[in-house]
C-alpha cells in the first residue's frame, strides 16, 4: 500500500485528486491539507511515502517551494510537485529548489499514477536531475567538497580549514542546517552511484 499526502489549497482539485486515487487499491490517501505549516505538521505525523504538493499554496511558490523543502528534510516521503507553471525553466528552477522527487503539471494528471508508483518503487530519473539541478549553485571545488559530505573519499588536495569552510558555504548555499539533512534530501544521488 502506497501512503499519500495530498497538498493542495484548491478543494475542489484536492477532492478530484482523491477520488482519482482512491480508484487504486495500491494507493491510500492518508491526509489532504491546504497550507504549508499544516502539510509539515501532517506528513511529519503520518508519514506518507508520497506527497502530492501544489506549488501555488499562498500568494507566492515560497509556499510551496519550503513546505516540500521541510518535508524532505523531516521525512522519507518523496514529494511529487503539481503545478500550472509552464514555463519548463522556471519549473526546474523552482522544483530544484524544492528538493522535490519530482512534477507534473496539472495538465498532465493523467500522468499521475503512473508516476507515483514509479516513485514509490524507487528513485527516478527525473529526481536525479532535479537534485543534480539543485546543486548547481555549488562551484566545482564546493560541488567536491558536495561528494565528501555524501561519503566519498576526499581527493582534494586542500587543507583541512579550507573543506571546513566550503563544507560551511556548501550547507549555505543548499539552505540546509547540517551534513545529516544533506545526506538526507540527497541520499537518491547516492544510491544511484
Amino acid at each position: 500500500m502506497i501512503k499519500i499526502l495530498i497538498v493542495e489549497n484548491d478543494k475542489d482539485f484536492a477532492w478530484l485528486l482523491q477520488n482519482e486515487l482512491e480508484l487504486h487499491e495500491r494507493l491510500k490517501v492518508v491526509g489532504v491539507c491546504g497550507g504549508r505549516e499544516e502539510a509539515v505538521k501532517t506528513a511529519c505525523r503520518l508519514q506518507p511515502d508520497i506527497v502530492l504538493m501544489d506549488l501555488h499554496l499562498g500568494n507566492t511558490y515560497e509556499e510551496g517551494i519550503q513546505a516540500s523543502k521541510q518535508i524532505r528534510i523531516k521525512t522519507d516521503a518523496k514529494v511529487l510537485i503539481l503545478t500550472a507553471l509552464y514555463s519548463q525553466e522556471i519549473i526546474e528552477n523552482v522544483v530544484a529548489q524544492s528538493f522535490a522527487s519530482g512534477y507534473i503539471m496539472k495538465e498532465q494528471i493523467s500522468l499521475l499514477v503512473e508516476n507515483i508508483y514509479a516513485l514509490a518503487e524507487g528513485t527516478t530519473g527525473q529526481e536525479r536531475i532535479l537534485l543534480q539541478s539543485a546543486l548547481s549553485c555549488l562551484t566545482p571545488a564546493e560541488r567536491a567538497v558536495f561528494d565528501i559530505l555524501m561519503g566519498e573519499e576526499d581527493r582534494s588536495h586542500s587543507s583541512s580549514k579550507t573543506i571546513a569552510n566550503q563544507k560551511t558555504q556548501v550547507l549555505k548555499k543548499l539552505k540546509l542546517d547540517n551534513k545529516k539533512e544533506l545526506q538526507h534530501v540527497f541520499r537518491a544521488l547516492k544510491e544511484n552511484k
